[in-house]
């Protein structure tokens, strides 16, 4: 199921898990990004209340832009190599 799900967002992580040397990874930097996703994803959610609330078109940016950065989170955390995820963080 995994190598499919890899397979599927391979434009994503093709982005992140090119490059080659040394890079700092730490198990942590994989939990902080899944949480960051899932608060982004938070973010998104609200940002979709408020612009229901507000009646106005102009709320769809901050709603698209939280969640696709929700997305990219949560793909490189959950599928993304130990290289994709030091490079989100800019650890080399």
């Amino acid at each position: 199921m995994k190598t499919r799900l890899r397979k599927l967002c391979a434009p994503i992580l093709n982005i992140f898990e090119s490059g080659e040397g040394e890079y700092s990874y730490k198990a942590s930097h994989r939990k902080i990004l899944m949480y960051m996703g899932l608060l982004f994803f938070v973010l998104s959610t609200f940002s979709g209340i408020a612009a229901i609330a507000s009646e106005q078109l102009g709320g769809l940016i901050p709603i698209l832009v939280f969640f696709l950065i929700g997305v990219v989170c949560v793909i490189v955390g959950f599928l993304g190599s130990d290289r994709a995820v030091a490079k989100i963080w800019g650890s080399r």
